[in-house]
């Protein structure tokens, strides 16, 4: 090989790793919007519908109950109290059921909060309907303010039968109060 084949061979070398470090930092980006829209799709890893499902009249199915837990998690940086008023329910699919959480502004200043919910076993997240959810809108609290925050809920009938517990789970964050977004 002459050296002008050589360098030929580099530069067409050094394009295609370009092509391909390009290629993955696009791919890379894209990862979190494509994952989002996939869970949303499948209910996988339990991501739950951050919107309020229509209140349908629909079969109950009496022969069968599901444990409902409700666990609640605060973000480190977040000054709350926050905890389910009922840690389990016995529930029987299709039928229409009403819990709450309790949060409490633990400060002396005005806070902006807002859950983020999840289910596991995630398979289960797209039977979970919430018709209302404190999770659908950003909570203010004033200094010292607690108080109860409602959910009502219904589990599909169609869950799977070898489904037998459900967690619904949420995450209370601080927000930023001018941006809406996470506090850091």
């Amino acid at each position: 090989m002459t050296v002008q084949t050589v360098d030929q061979a580099n530069r067409r070398l050094l394009r295609r790793l370009l092509l391909v470090v390009a290629g993955m930092f696009g791919f890379g980006f894209a990862m979190v919007p494509l994952y989002n829209v996939f869970c949303d799709i499948t209910g996988l890893n339990g991501k739950t519908r951050n919107e309020a499902v229509a209140a349908v009249e629909g079969p109950v199915d009496v022969t069968r109950t599901v444990t409902v837990e409700f666990v609640a998690n605060i973000n480190e940086s977040a000054p709350w109290q926050f905890a389910p008023t009922v840690a389990k329910m016995r529930v029987h699919p299709g039928e229409f059921y009403r819990t709450s959480f309790f949060a409490k502004n633990l400060t002396e200043d005005h806070l902006v909060g807002q859950a983020v919910p999840s289910v596991a076993p995630g398979l289960a997240a797209r039977h979970f309907q919430k018709i209302e959810c404190f999770c659908f809108t950003r909570q203010e609290f004033k200094p010292g303010e607690g108080r109860d925050m409602p959910v009502v809920f219904r589990l599909d009938p169609d869950l799977p039968p070898d489904v037998p517990t459900v967690t619904l789970a949420y995450t209370f964050f601080k927000l930023n109060e001018q941006s809406g977004s996470t506090a850091q």
